[in-house]
């Protein structure tokens, strides 16, 4: 308690950008440091006002009741579409799509290929559990060699089902200028990099350069059958050799492929 007659000092707080609401996330999940921080940016951008989010099918779906901003529900992978069309037509508005890997990486893998073909100027935050979480843990195209999910029992077999993709790297493939990175936040560290590659991906955006897509490495423990402090050093240990972190590629023709931590 402060001393008497001294007057107390808030140093953090709900960020403008997040409703102050109870979130309907598993223990542990990391979806809601994610949020955090996406909000954080908006507020010190300044962007809050001028900005509209994709809400994806999957675990975060009720994302619109947690973020204090426009937000659009779109179908299943389609969130690109719907902020390609939203963007044209009002370019002065701030777009981001909120995704997780089976919602983009699965069916909605043509809907972010060619949005970023095209360079269309949104702002695209994909979430990598390597999991479906919302429909009982199935594989997922993120599924690590030998990981188990409920359709894959006996742990995914590369031979059968092919290997995880790695979608920060495709993208990066792509001629079109872009801005693509990896970050995770299973550590602090790694949490504020993080926040810095959003900064940068919304400045793009509010600077009219590039199409940006951050992939977060982000955790599932109800579905990874792991204790919270388990699952995240189930991500250093697992995702982040096969998911190396960093930013793979730039505006301005800066091409580069982070080396694995």
């Amino acid at each position: 308690m402060p001393a008497s007659g001294c007057d107390a000092k808030a140093v953090f707080g709900l960020p403008e950008a997040l409703d102050a609401r109870v979130t309907h996330y598993c223990p542990g999940c990391t979806h809601g440091v994610i949020h955090r921080l996406v909000a954080e940016v908006l507020d010190e951008l300044g962007l809050r006002k001028s900005a509209v989010g994709m809400a994806p099918v999957g675990c975060a779906v009720l994302a619109y009741d947690y973020f204090a901003c426009d937000m659009v529900q779109c179908s299943h992978g389609r969130a690109p579409a719907v902020a390609t069309g939203i963007k044209r037509g009002r370019p002065d508005l701030t777009v981001f799509t909120y995704q997780g890997d089976g919602d983009l990486a699965s069916i909605g893998m043509a809907e972010i290929i060619h949005a970023a073909n095209r360079g269309e100027k949104i702002t695209v935050v994909f979430v990598n559990n390597a999991i479906y979480g919302m429909t009982a843990g199935q594989m997922a195209p993120t599924t690590l060699p030998r990981q188990v999910t409920t359709t894959t029992p006996d742990g995914r077999d590369p031979d059968l089902c092919g290997h995880p993709i790695r979608v920060a790297e495709l993208v990066s493939a792509l001629r079109t200028p872009a801005f693509v990175a990896r970050g995770a936040v299973h550590v602090p560290g790694e949490i504020v990099r993080t926040k810095d590659l959003l900064r940068r991906a919304f400045r793009h955006q509010s600077e009219k350069t590039c199409f940006s897509l951050i992939e977060i490495l982000s955790t599932c423990p109800t579905n990874w059958g792991l204790p919270p402090d388990e699952a995240l050093r189930w991500v250093q240990q697992n995702m982040v050799p096969y998911y190396p972190l960093g930013v793979f590629k730039e505006p301005g023709g800066i091409d580069r492929a982070p080396k694995p931590l």
